[in-house]
């Protein structure tokens, strides 16, 4: 009886785990289908000369040229360059318009009547009939690209934060008010918190912004970096390395913005839980 109650139970638990792991090949795979299609269609037109590999490298050429380069070391180190320019400029951005946010959000209404205008206009203004003005403010170096990366992430960051202060439940203020809660505990136990969510949403949209902007900003003045990789291989028609200097940077800003997703998901957990009661 025992060896049949044993045996019931480990297939149980079999049954359990592959159960399990179906749903994680099925939660993987349906969403990429499409994808390997794209992929796969791409790879047969290109081979089949319906497309031609004058103009648009195949799938399976651009993954040899990634390969290659990741090989000589030439993609890694612009990888890095790159990468240290987009956080540089995404972190000053953050140090500086979240703080600002909160200030413009919070109780100085007067001086938010003045300066939420001048805020929106500056926001609206096109990044890039800008970069001229940072490349003859700041030259072609490392600066112009920073400040431009700075320039584009502030405004996201900075009104949201705005949004999130002014969108606080005043009926949790003045609760907490009325139980004798000091300005700061205030501000850190009610405040913060119920803005995070609507700040981290304009981290996250500043977060690809920052590097989208920096490929744009390499192509028009730097010797280094994605863009210029991208510029590059275009005057000198090396399609194959175009199209994987290309993807390489679609995938950094997809797995910026999936990061950035999972360390949102991390912090304001407590949101989640909160909702299901």
């Amino acid at each position: 009886m025992q060896t049949m109650v044993k045996a019931i139970s480990i297939q149980k638990d079999r049954s359990i785990k592959t159960h399990f792991w179906s749903l994680k090949v099925k939660k993987f795979i349906v969403p990429n289908i499409s994808v390997v299609l794209f992929l796969l269609t791409w790879e047969f037109l290109v081979d089949t000369g319906i497309v031609k590999d004058t103009f648009v490298a195949a799938p399976s050429v651009m993954a040899g040229t990634i390969l290659q380069l990741f090989a000589n070391g030439v993609l890694l180190g612009n990888i890095g360059i790159s990468l240290f320019r987009a956080i540089s400029g995404f972190i000053l951005a953050s140090v500086v318009a979240v703080p600002l946010g909160f200030f413009l959000g919070g109780t100085f209404r007067i001086f938010q009547r003045a300066a939420t205008p001048m805020v929106r206009l500056l926001n609206a203004a096109n990044p890039f009939a800008l970069l001229p003005v940072f490349i003859l403010l700041f030259g072609i170096g490392e600066l112009s690209k920073v400040a431009i990366i700075f320039w584009v992430c502030l405004w996201p960051i900075l009104l949201n934060t705005i949004t999130g202060i002014r969108t606080v439940d005043p009926l949790l203020i003045k609760s907490a008010r009325s139980m004798g809660m000091q300005k700061w505990a205030l501000f850190f136990k009610v405040i913060l918190p119920a803005a995070s969510a609507s700040v981290f949403h304009g981290l996250k949209m500043s977060c690809g912004t920052a590097f989208f902007m920096l490929i744009a900003a390499e192509m028009i003045g730097a010797s280094t970096g994605l863009g210029w990789m991208v510029w590059n291989a275009q005057i000198n028609y090396q399609i194959p390395k175009l199209f994987a200097v290309t993807f390489i940077i679609s995938a950094l800003g997809l797995s910026l913005n999936y990061l950035f997703a999972r360390i949102e998901r991390h912090i304001l957990s407590w949101q989640e839980n909160v909702s299901e009661y």
